[in-house]
């Protein structure tokens, strides 16, 4: 079973096909970029579960590139500098990278630290084929159909989306953002309030039972199943 696609942007191929090698070996999927407007289209296309970025590219920096992701995103962050110096670091941390390395550096390491920050983010997407279950919920995300205790639930596009989202993370606090992030994209410019309206709805599908989304003050939702 495949892993997750992880995006390497770096304008020294070596760089990238060292990368990918390792990456590819260890079960990953990988897409490249080599400039920052290839690493924002690619983005788009490939909706990667995580970003390799080098800070010194052409046309659009790695800077740019990470604040425009952060901007509207989650998207985990590696960042890949080629001076030691702390201020590249310190800056591309502030401005919402997950981790760094310093080039050149061990592509064990590299695929270490992919695992470590995935890890961060909670467990993959559903395979194609997976069911999920949470409680008396079983979604199979192939199909695209919720059954509670058996019936199949009248659920819209989005809110079935979100329900998966939620079950994926079962137990697990998120928040509106990341709801926003994983349900509906990166590129979403709604609302949080969004969240709210369809977590609304999918509460009165779900009824009272021992499936609960709860609300967690000033943070956001979880899913909870006695």
């Amino acid at each position: 079973m495949s892993k997750e696609t992880i995006l390497v942007v770096d304008d020294e191929p070596h760089i990238v096909e060292l990368a990918a090698l390792y990456l590819r070996n260890d079960g990953y999927q990988v897409v490249t970029a080599s400039d920052g407007e290839q690493a924002l289209a690619q983005i788009a296309t490939a909706h990667p579960a995580l970003l390799i970025l080098d800070l010194m590219l052409p046309e659009i920096d790695g800077w740019e590139v990470c604040r425009r992701v952060r901007a509207t995103s989650r998207l985990p962050i590696i960042m890949l500098t080629a001076r030691s110096d702390d201020v590249d670091k310190i800056v591309g941390l502030e401005l919402g990278a997950d981790d760094y390395l310093t080039k050149p550096f061990n592509p064990r390491e590299l695929v270490a630290r992919v695992k470590a920050v995935l890890r961060r983010f909670g467990p993959p997407p559903a395979q194609p084929g997976e069911v999920l279950q949470a409680g008396p919920l079983t979604i199979d995300p192939g199909r695209r159909e919720a059954r509670l205790n058996g019936q199949l639930l009248d659920l819209r596009a989005k809110e079935f989306d979100l329900l998966r989202v939620l079950v994926e993370h079962k137990g697990m606090v998120l928040s509106r953002e990341q709801l926003l992030d994983l349900a509906w994209g990166f590129d979403f410019y709604g609302e949080t309030r969004t969240v709210d309206v369809h977590i609304a709805h999918l509460r009165q599908s779900l009824g009272a039972g021992p499936l609960a989304i709860e609300t967690v003050w000033s943070v956001g939702y979880k899913l909870v199943a006695e």
